[in-house]
C-alpha cells in the first residue's frame, strides 16, 4: 500500500526511503555518501518502566529504521541534514556546546559526538544527511535509533573497533547526561543487538542479551494513536526519580530486589504504593512472558500483556484515553492474543499480538474502529545497527 494508508509494509518503504537517501546527499552535499549506517527502532512486547529499576524487558527490534548516509571532510566541521524534518545544522566539532543546552532533534547527535569524544575516541569532521521510519515521539525508540546509526557511521569512518555493547552504553551515556532523558538501557541494546526473528530477553541489571525466536503464527502490529510525547521535561524522568528515591527507602539497590511485596508496601506512603507494585509485578511477568514465547505459549503471552497495560494504567499512571481506547479496539478483534501500550506510555503507540493469518484484516478493523488519526505498522523483527553499502 501507499504512504499515508492505514497498513504500510515497512519493507517496501525502507527501499524507496534508502533510495531517497542516497539522492538527497548528493543533491545537498554535491558528493556521494561514502556509507550509509542503519539503526532500528524497537517496540517492548512487555516490561513497562522495569529497564531503570533495573529489571527484566522483552523487546523487538523493528525493521522500522533510521538510517545516516556520511561522507569525511579534511577539516572538523560537522554538517548534518534531515530528510524528514527538511532541517539541518553544522557546528564544529571542538564546539558541541555543554550538555542539556538544546531539546530538539540536534541534541542527540551532538550527545553522541559528546560521548565518543568523552570515550576518546578521535573524531573528524563529516557530512551527514539523515532519513527515518521510525516515528517520532511514538514510543518506539526513534532517539535511540538516531544515536546507534550515527555513531555505527562515524565508527566506520574514523575505523573505531565496533563493540555494540560498548556503543549502546555510550549512546545511553549522550542521552542521559547531554539531552537529560533519565532512560535505561533497553532502547540502546534493543537498536545495537536486535536480531531478525527474535524478541530479546534482556537483563537490565546484568546488560545481558537472550534472543528468542518469535513463533511463525504470531505477527506483531504497532497502533499509531496519532497523539505524541516528550520525554524530557515530562513526567518520565519524575517517575524514575520516585521509584530510585523508593528503592532507596526500602534499603535496596533498585526496586527489582523487592523480594516481599506486601512487606515492601506496609511502610510505603499511599502515593508510591502502586509505583513499587507494578514494577515488582511487571518484571516477574516479563520473565514469564519469554518463557512463554520460548514454549510457543500465545495465549500465556498475550494475558501477560493485558495484565500488563492494566497495570500500567492502573498503577504506574503512564496510560492515557487514546491508549486505552486503541488498546480496547484491538482486543475487540479477532485473532488478538493482547494489546499493551508501549514506551514509556502517555501517548504514542500499542502493541498487539496478532495471529499472522488474520493480520491484515485485524489492523484494518482496530485503525477503523479507532478514528481519525489512527495508523497500523505490521513489523518483523529485525537485525541491530550496521553499515549498508551506498
Amino acid at each position: 500500500m501507499t504512504r499515508g494508508s492505514p497498513v504500510e509494509p515497512a519493507a517496501q518503504e525502507i527501499r524507496r526511503e534508502l533510495a531517497a537517501l542516497r539522492a538527497a546527499f548528493r543533491d545537498r552535499f554535491g558528493r556521494a555518501p561514502t556509507q550509509v549506517a542503519v539503526a532500528p527502532g524497537r517496540v517492548n512486547l512487555i516490561g513497562g518502566h522495569t529497564d531503570y529499576n533495573e529489571g527484566f524487558v522483552l523487546p523487538v527490534a523493528l525493521d522500522r529504521v533510521t538510517r545516516v548516509a556520511l561522507a569525511p571532510r579534511e577539516d572538523r566541521r560537522v554538517r548534518i541534514a534531515t530528510l524528514d524534518l527538511d532541517d539541518a545544522t553544522s557546528f564544529e566539532l571542538d564546539a558541541l556546546g555543554p550538555p542539556r543546552t538544546r531539546r530538539d532533534w540536534i541534541a542527540y547527535p551532538r550527545g553522541v559526538l559528546w560521548a565518543l569524544r568523552r570515550a576518546g575516541v578521535n573524531l573528524r569532521g563529516f557530512d551527514a544527511m539523515i532519513e527515518s521510519s521510525v516515528p517520532p515521539g511514538a514510543g518506539l525508540s526513534s532517539s535511540a535509533a538516531l544515536e546507534l546509526a550515527l555513531m555505527r557511521g562515524v565508527a566506520q569512518l574514523v575505523q573505531w573497533p565496533w563493540d555494540p555493547l560498548a556503543a549502546a552504553g555510550l549512546c545511553r551515556r549522550a542521552e542521559v547526561e547531554f539531552v537529560g532523558v533519565e532512560c535505561g538501557p533497553m532502547d540502546q541494546l534493543c537498536a545495537a543487538v536486535g536480531r531478525a526473528g527474535h524478541a530479546l530477553f534482556i537483563d537490565c541489571r546484568a546488560l545481558s542479551v537472550q534472543p528468542v525466536q518469535l513463533p511463525a503464527q504470531v505477527a506483531v502490529v504497532v497502533l499509531d494513536t496519532g497523539t505524541r510525547r516528550r520525554l524530557e521535561g515530562s513526567e518520565f524522568n519524575a517517575r524514575r526519580q520516585a521509584c530510585a528515591e523508593t528503592a532507596e527507602r526500602l534499603g535496596v539497590a533498585a526496586l527489582r530486589d523487592v523480594d516481599d511485596l506486601g512487606a515492601a508496601l506496609t511502610g510505603l506512603p499511599a502515593d508510591l504504593r502502586p509505583l513499587v507494585r507494578h514494577v515488582v509485578e511487571e518484571n516477574a511477568r516479563t520473565w514469564q512472558a519469554a518463557q512463554a514465547l520460548r514454549r510457543g505459549d500465545v495465549a500465556a503471552l498475550g494475558a501477560l500483556l493485558r495484565a500488563s497495560h492494566r497495570s500500567l494504567r492502573d498503577h504506574y499512571r503512564v496510560s492515557a484515553p487514546a491508549l486505552d481506547r486503541m488498546v480496547a479496539q484491538a482486543q475487540a478483534q479477532p485473532g488478538c492474543w493482547g494489546a499493551r501500550l508501549t514506551g514509556a506510555g502517555f501517548a504514542g503507540c500499542v502493541v498487539a499480538l496478532v495471529e499472522a493469518g488474520v493480520v491484515e484484516d485485524f489492523a484494518e478493523r482496530t485503525v477503523a474502529g479507532y478514528g481519525e488519526g489512527a495508523r497500523a505498522y505490521v513489523v518483523r523483527a529485525g537485525d541491530g545497527a550496521g553499515i549498508v553499502d551506498p
